[in-house]
């Protein structure tokens, strides 16, 4: 009764599933795959230059002068690494990404450490992003400040809900918030050029405030502390190149021609986050917009602290308030625009992320359970991974923007700095290779692109591990090191029980025959279910059938030409599942059975293996636990399950004997 009221609970929230044959209709053309992948670094314009400019306020208000030479720096980098990431989707358009680019070119050391790296800077995104829509509402209805961790929770869970609906669906949901934003901001900069060139941009509400400046700050940025503090100010604006990343892991989810949409994808993202950036900047800096990170004693008006209970509002609301005046339907329009772009800018890291984490749970770095999509086609496991671990820093870090984005950035410009260099190393492969003079000079032209890269997103990480190390990039790092290690663990963990697992000589699935009439469950030909199939054989069955539910094309035809090589005297029957259950089929085909003979009696042989530590029994599916649970509850079935024992239960058997 329970399980069917929460099938009702998930169906009306989540949908209902979808058939193999529908994941086409899933792909994206451009108009809504802009939207989708790019909402991450178009809507760094809300937070960047918000940081860049709290940053240089530590030396005073004559240092947030140097705003625009920053914001410049910043969006050289953003076309750069633009344009190397165009011939990353050429030449990689699988979805791997940054992974696969590292992981061929570079080693698994590396690839693994890319993936880690983005896995980090996914979750980050998320917190950040949500966190600093978060500070948005706030701004617009004051009443709600302090509740910013409660909302920014709540714009996760909601978020992760309507993804878990399918992709096309939250593309399609998201697609004219998004265009309404970069509409609202490139509109405002329109019209604040258009005020600045006839003499009528007026002053940010922040504008006559005096900024205290730091301990060390204040004759301003001079000495090697002031060039320290325009490094500072520079990595914080680079969150601006969060997002770029995400299409080229998300290059199978465009419609067809997949990399050259992928690659027009990316043009429009640089060009308009560059555009929208240097917008931005320019009208802080003409409107005189001032922030700092405590305003209570860093802001003085008249010489005196500013009064208990002042909010500070970010630079874009300064901006709209200016440009359009405050409480006007276009101040809110901005605002509004703003605050849900920053919570549709998570989506993007909720595409990369499943995807990703189906790709390494692929290549056996993760849990099995994060490889195979959910009812709507959409990696439902990812998903729900990636909320709950944005939930906890949103939650640990009290929603607090500034505190985030220091951990923020240093895993994306790792992965940026690795797929350069792989990508370096993966033209010089081809260049031995090509023999035709145009494909050669292709193939330099995109080298010269990736090498120019390489070189700018290095000095970036440098320069981001230097200024951001103290103020909490370490977390980050640390978080990537143990993330490495637990993907390296489970990889190991894999392989050791794949060779236990494996068929040699000694597994012959030869046995004497007995008279039991039995269902054998398969899954691959390996050591269990051959001591299954012996033991199902040795109950003398009056019909004896193997089955096999196909789940992924590719592994059930390797079932099928292991069995075949064998030589097992058992046919083996496969179950069409259009809708990648297991459970499902395998109890239509006994229910059929029980109609055809009511009064036979039916075993079914599952095999099992039992593993001796808790942390196991994680990372290995619990299908067969599922399948026991449902056939308990069919008439005139039995259930016989064959254990096989892993080393690492016969070892804790040993602890537990000598205990």
């Amino acid at each position: 009764m329970v399980l069917t009221i929460l099938n009702a609970v998930k169906r009306v929230l989540v949908g209902r599933p979808f058939r193999n044959d529908r994941l086409p209709h899933t792909l994206l053309p451009k108009r809504i795959a802009l939207p989708v992948f790019a909402s991450d670094a178009l809507s760094s314009v809300a937070y960047a230059p918000d940081e860049i400019l709290l940053t240089l306020a530590l030396a005073g208000v004559s240092a947030v002068a140097f705003s625009p030479l920053v914001g410049l720096a910043v969006m050289v980098v953003l076309l750069t690494v633009v344009a190397s990431y165009r011939q990353n989707v050429h030449a990689y358009p699988s979805g791997g990404g940054d992974y696969e680019i590292a992981n061929v070119n570079l080693g698994k050391h590396a690839g693994l450490t890319v993936a880690s790296a983005l896995l980090v800077d996914y979750v980050l995104t998320v917190a950040v992003s949500m966190s600093s829509a978060a500070t948005y509402l706030t701004a617009a209805i004051p009443s709600l400040h302090g509740q910013q961790a409660m909302w920014a929770s709540v714009g996760v869970a909601g978020l992760a809900l309507v993804n878990l609906r399918g992709i096309k669906e939250a593309g399609t949901a998201f697609a004219v918030p998004t265009y309404i934003f970069m509409a609202s901001i490139l509109g405002m900069t329109a019209v604040g050029i258009f005020q600045a060139a006839t003499g009528q941009l007026g002053e940010a509400p922040s504008a006559a405030f005096t900024i205290v400046p730091a301990p060390g700050f204040d004759e301003g940025l001079v000495g090697l502390a002031g060039a320290f503090l325009l490094l500072r100010a520079f990595s914080s604006g680079a969150a601006a190149l969060t997002g770029v990343e995400a299409i080229s892991n998300g290059v199978p989810n465009f419609q067809k021609p997949k990399s050259k949409n992928a690659a027009t994808t990316l043009l429009l993202l640089g060009v308009i986050a560059s555009a929208m950036l240097a917008g931005i900047i320019y009208l802080a800096n003409a409107t005189k917009v001032h922030i700092v990170l405590d305003p209570a004693r860093e802001f003085l008006v008249n010489g005196q602290p500013l009064p208990e209970g002042y909010i500070q509002s970010p630079a874009i609301s300064q901006i709209a308030q200016t440009i359009f005046g405050p409480g006007s339907i276009p101040f809110y329009l901005v605002v509004a625009a703003t605050g849900v772009i920053l919570v549709f800018a998570s989506n993007t890291a909720f595409n990369g992320f499943p995807v990703l984490g189906s790709i390494l749970a692929q290549d056996g770095y993760l849990p099995r359970q994060l490889r195979t999509r959910g009812d709507r086609l959409a990696f439902s496991n990812g998903v729900l991974a990636l909320a709950a671990g944005a939930l906890v820093l949103i939650i640990a870090f009290n929603a607090d923007v500034t505190k985030l984005i220091q951990l923020y950035i240093v895993g994306v410009f790792i992965s940026f700095t690795a797929s350069q260099l792989g990508m370096v190393r993966h033209w010089g492969r081809e260049l031995k290779l090509a023999r035709n003079k145009a494909v050669r000079l292709r193939m330099i032209k995109s080298r010269t692109i990736n090498m120019i890269g390489f070189g700018m997103t290095a000095l970036v990480l440098a320069i981001v591990l230097i200024t951001k190390f103290e103020q909490g990039a370490w977390i980050a790092l640390l978080a990537m090191f143990v993330l490495y290690l637990i993907m390296w663990s489970i990889r190991a963990h894999y392989d050791t029980v794949a060779k236990e697992l494996a068929v040699d000589e000694d597994s012959s699935p030869r046995a004497l025959p007995t008279r039991v009439h039995a269902v054998l469950l398969v899954s691959h030909v390996r050591k269990p279910v051959l001591r299954a199939l012996a033991y199902a054989r040795a109950s003398r069955p009056s019909r004896l059938d193997a089955i096999t539910v196909d789940i992924n094309e590719e592994e059930t035809a390797h079932t099928l030409a292991d069995w075949e090589k064998l030589d097992i005297p058992v046919p083996l029957t496969v179950l069409a599942s259009p809708y990648r259950e297991t459970v499902t089929p395998i109890m239509e085909y006994i229910k059929n059975m029980r109609r055809d003979s009511p009064r036979d009696l039916i075993v079914v042989y599952i095999p099992e293996y039992v593993v001796g530590k808790w942390w196991e029994q994680l990372v290995h599916n619990q299908t067969a636990l599922r399948i026991k649970t449902r056939l308990h509850f069919e008439p005139g079935v039995m259930v016989a399950s064959v254990p096989w024992q892993l080393k690492s239960s016969e070892e804790a058997k040993k602890l537990q004997d000598i205990q």
